[in-house]
């Protein structure tokens, strides 16, 4: 456990439900199952046509083992029952709809009622308040505003804190610096890939980070390293955190990191959290990596009952110094769905980024291009140099270009192909970064 107890101030927006005890939580939870399990059962088809296949009722439910006995829910679930299908409540009730993009598909839409809103804006204001922000603070939220759930659940709780929001939405980003200089920031809301593209438009305008308010960086939307947060945090100047979410449970706000930095703080009063194998989703023990499962207990538009969400993690259940008592879940390390089989070998574009990130003379952008030639996968590294780096003799780009070869071929038994580029040459992404292009026909 990461020392931070003593040297930092660990401010609680709602210690009654962050410091219950595991008993009062586990009741809590028990209560708050049941009652959802009555409502989807009695108003949901696709679930009540589910617990008939299985045989179950409702009353069935004694004890929070008994959830592993349900069905999960998945994505095409959502899709097949687009768009109000799995609605919980009538759509009069219904005050907000978000949805997905839809760009391999139907989007998946999700509804919330007036006290869905209330507590989602309650558990972002915990996760906020958790990483740093009060009242004192102006948030800059540059994630998009629209169908995305991210833009609007941040900017919600940010207002129940108290603090000053700027709604400064996602793009533009010479006029989000100027933002930031004129409003005097305090806070950035963005994926930590965009907070690294701003650093470098930063460096380009002639702005140094030092002059700017920017006490807090609050980065989800995408998995990203400890490396990339040390990077993050020693060109920006900033604590950086990391928090999660998704617009089917709810959007940001299911958990988030403390000030210690030691895993993300569940909201266990609303969500359910389970981790399980991913070929044979059985339970894995306790601290093993394995794939999220979401139900919630206290949403009324648009409950899910144990959503796989596709996300990697690990439970992390030893007490945190900050004082909060709720269970942790490790940073995510990817998705099921993110994750590449080349030649048999399981990576994520994570393990590339971390091990980019340890190399000196190359810049935290990269690109993944796998390919299948001959009948056999290949796997190319575009990656960026700095400025110095270019300038050098071309012997020693290439005894770099060797080096990272080397280091992936060690680490990761893989051989790649890895192909240096001059600095601000691959793309950047105002919003989740996509580092993989995938050619093979699978």
């Amino acid at each position: 456990m990461k020392e931070c107890g003593a040297k930092v101030e660990h401010r609680i927006w709602n210690p009654r439900s962050e410091r219950m005890s595991s008993d009062e939580r586990a009741q809590l939870q028990l209560e708050r199952l049941q009652a959802t399990l009555q409502k989807v059962s009695r108003n949901v088809k696709f679930y009540r046509r589910h617990f008939e296949e299985i045989k179950f009722e409702p009353e069935d439910l004694k004890s929070l083992s008994d959830l592993s006995r349900l069905p999960f829910t998945g994505k095409n679930d959502l899709r097949d029952n687009y768009p109000y299908g799995l609605f919980a409540v009538p759509l009069r009730e219904v005050v907000r709809i978000h949805s997905s993009s839809g760009t391999t598909g139907k989007p998946t839409v999700v509804g919330y009622t007036k006290n869905d809103l209330d507590t989602w804006a309650e558990i972002v204001a915990r996760m906020m308040t958790a990483a740093g922000v009060t009242a004192d603070d102006v948030v800059q939220i540059a994630f998009s505003y629209g169908l995305f759930t991210g833009g609007f659940g941040l900017h919600y709780g940010a207002e129940k804190i108290g603090a000053s929001v700027i709604p400064s939405s996602s793009g533009n980003t010479k006029k989000q610096i100027m933002i930031m200089q004129d409003f005097k920031t305090t806070a950035l809301v963005c994926t930590p890939s965009y907070a690294l593209y701003l650093v470098e438009t930063m460096e380009e305008m002639g702005v140094d980070p030092r002059s700017l308010s920017l006490k807090w960086g609050l980065f989800g939307g995408e998995p990203w390293s400890e490396r990339m947060r040390e990077e993050i945090e020693g060109r920006l100047f900033i604590t950086a955190t990391d928090n999660y979410g998704l617009s089917e449970v709810m959007g940001p706000g299911v958990s988030g990191e403390c000030l210690c930095k030691n895993g993300q703080h569940i909201a266990e009063d609303v969500f359910i959290v389970e981790v399980v194998d991913p070929q044979t989703l059985k339970p894995v023990p306790e601290g093993e990596w394995g794939e999220l499962v979401i139900t919630t207990i206290h949403k009324e538009a648009f409950p899910v009952i144990r959503y796989r969400t596709r996300d990697l993690s690990r439970m992390m259940s030893d007490q945190c110094a900050c004082g909060r008592t709720n269970r942790r879940i490790a940073r995510i390390k990817g998705r099921t769905d993110d994750m590449l089989i080349i030649r048999g070998v399981n990576l994520f574009p994570s393990q590339i980024e971390d091990l980019l990130m340890k190399i000196e003379g190359v810049e935290p952008h990269y690109q993944l291009i796998v390919d299948r030639i001959n009948n056999l996968d290949t796997l190319e590294v575009l990656v960026e140099c700095n400025e110095k780096m270019m300038t050098d003799m071309v012997r020693g780009l290439e005894s770099l270009q060797k080096k990272i070869e080397n280091e992936i071929r060690e680490l990761y038994q893989v051989g790649a192909k890895v192909r240096l580029v001059e600095p601000r040459t691959l793309q950047r992404f105002e919003g989740k970064a996509q580092r993989v292009i995938d050619k093979r026909k699978l």
